[in-house]
């Protein structure tokens, strides 16, 4: 346990490296209003907090700088999300007001709005379509052959096919068929989907039948839902290529960033930092993810990914703020 001084400093170390990137120097801490003491004091400090393991020394002749373990105390430290700047209040507030479409459309929008809310990189999974389940079905003729099958899953996937019959459908086969998809496939899982047959003798079994074989290909196509945006962002926060292009890599690798966001979320809204990320190359990033719902149920994560030394605060507070907004919205409809 650290006493109110030396964590007064730390604290102020952590917030000194964020905004200038810069090794800090006892004299910077000490004229920062928040600290109250002498650089002498602050040197003596600071000296302490770095054999303890909180600070590090690039160089003999340099201030010092945060090591993951002072990262850590830094946001332990912080009393939950607070409040996003009044600029970043409004861009999430017109864009939920202004928002709509499918699911898909809606993620890679908000994707997009984190990333500009965090000025790092973001990532929006979809919780994979074989988990959620139908919440509803239906059925458009749009020729006497020519049908159009739509699901909405339970985690606001839409599924859409197109698919022929043999034989001109009217609407009593319509309606029949699509009273037996409704009774037999809603709350079902799409993993049960595949085996599912009409009961013998339902209306419009045959119909049906040919139903659910498309939409089934088409969630089997629709695959897992990741979008990713602003890696571009990555470049400017490392010094080396090399750690540039493995973060990226590791982006391009949707399988890691499913498994590794779903590991995070168990807890809700989480921050991991350097190697608490559990990937080797992400040891110089620290990621701030949170869950999203639909009715209460989960329907995937959000994340930030940013250098260890990302401005904290306003991350978890954008990371907080958007999933919480788009769980009402998805849920709301």
């Amino acid at each position: 346990m650290l006493d109110d001084r030396k964590s007064a400093i730390l604290r102020a170390v952590v917030q000194q490296y964020i905004e200038t990137a810069q090794p800090v120097g006892s004299t910077t801490v000490a004229a920062r209003p928040d600290v109250g003491v002498s650089s002498a004091t602050v040197r003596n400090d600071m000296t302490v907090l770095e054999r303890e393991g909180y600070l590090a020394q690039p160089h003999t002749s340099a201030g010092r700088v945060p090591t993951e373990k002072g990262y850590r105390f830094f946001v332990d430290g912080l009393t939950g999300p607070g409040q996003l700047s009044p600029t970043n209040v409004r861009m999430v507030r017109d864009f939920f007001a202004t928002a709509h479409g499918e699911l898909e459309s809606m993620l890679r929008e908000t994707t997009h709005l984190l990333s500009s809310l965090t000025h790092s990189t973001a990532v929006v999974v979809g919780e994979q379509a074989e988990a959620a389940t139908v919440r509803s079905v239906q059925l458009v003729d749009l020729s006497p052959r020519n049908v159009l099958g739509v699901v909405v899953l339970s985690n606001g996937v839409v599924l859409k096919r197109t698919f022929d019959v043999t034989d001109d459908v009217d609407a009593e086969v319509m309606e029949g068929a699509l009273a037996t998809l409704s009774d037999g496939l809603v709350g079902m899982s799409l993993h049960d989907l595949g085996n599912w047959q009409a009961p013998t003798g339902a209306p419009g079994s045959s119909l049906a039948a040919v139903a659910v074989a498309a939409v089934h290909a088409a969630a089997e196509a629709e695959g897992q839902q990741v979008y990713v945006d602003g890696a571009s962002r990555i470049a400017g926060s490392f010094d080396t290529r090399e750690t540039v292009e493995s973060v990226l890599g590791v982006l391009e690798q949707h399988f890691v960033v499913v498994s590794l966001l779903r590991e995070l979320i168990d807890g809700g809204l989480t921050v991991a930092i350097g190697s608490e990320t559990g990937v080797e190359t992400l040891a110089d990033c620290s990621l701030v993810v949170a869950p999203y719902q639909v009715a209460g149920e989960p329907a995937g994560a959000i994340a930030v990914l940013g250098p260890t030394r990302m401005d904290y605060a306003e991350t978890v507070s954008a990371v907080a703020v958007v999933s919480q907004r788009l769980s009402r919205m998805l849920t709301e409809g």
